[in-house]
């Protein structure tokens, strides 16, 4: 399945992401970007949106396709989230605040996982997790690219599943997120609908096992 990276990727501790960049921007341009990041882990405190993620290999004109997955999140900080997705598979990652159950529908198959309260130095950490990113991550100006103001992250942490994590902002807004394992794998996401602080239910974080759902403990 093409989501197996991210669910890879938020269930990990310790991971990060790297891609091609391009010219560098102006440096007023990267300290917007910059000073974006750091309202948004300041500032948004939860939110709900849609995504769209895909599978890419290779750069530049070689660049291909290799999977398309699409569904709709929400987070409350720290470490509270509902990741689903509903395109072409249905899969959801849910994490209460201290563990993150990933549920197969097709397997019919729950597991779970224990949750670090900062999500280390995951992707997941910078969405869903605390805003002491500097403790985790070196963060570096990045371009602009069509408009979004770019920064790269890089995790501190050494046994990282990913490299480099890319953060694209414009006006405000988180719009994208490119994650670069380390055997060349990228993976694109972009961000729409987002809705930033909204009124959740108490019990939106609240994972119920599906009725005959086999599960399993890690």
């Amino acid at each position: 399945m093409p989501n197996r990276v991210l669910a890879s990727a938020l269930a990990t501790i310790g991971t990060a992401a790297t891609l091609a960049w391009a010219t560098l921007a102006p440096a007023t341009a990267q300290a917007a970007a910059t000073d974006q990041l750091k309202t948004f882990v300041t500032t948004v405190k939860s939110a709900r949106g849609e995504f769209t993620q895909r599978q890419v290999k290779g750069t530049g004109e070689a660049m291909r396709v290799t999977g398309t997955s699409s569904g709709t999140f929400v987070f409350s900080r720290p470490g509270k989230f509902a990741w689903r997705y509903t395109k072409p598979y249905e899969q959801l990652l849910q994490a209460d605040g201290q563990t993150l159950y990933i549920y197969d529908k097709d397997l019919n198959q729950v597991t779970e996982r224990k949750l670090d309260a900062a999500l280390g130095s995951s992707p997941a950490a910078i969405l869903f997790g605390s805003n002491d990113l500097e403790k985790s991550f070196v963060v570096k100006d990045g371009p602009t690219r069509d408009g979004i103001e770019w920064l790269e992250l890089t995790p501190k942490a050494k046994d990282t599943q990913f490299e480099r994590i890319g953060i694209g902002f414009k006006a405000g807004n988180l719009e994208a997120m490119e994650l670069r394992d380390a055997f060349g794998n990228t993976t694109l996401l972009t961000f729409s609908a987002m809705q930033k602080n909204p009124s959740l239910p108490a019990d939106t974080f609240r994972f119920s096992v599906p009725k005959g759902a086999d599960v399993i403990r890690q």
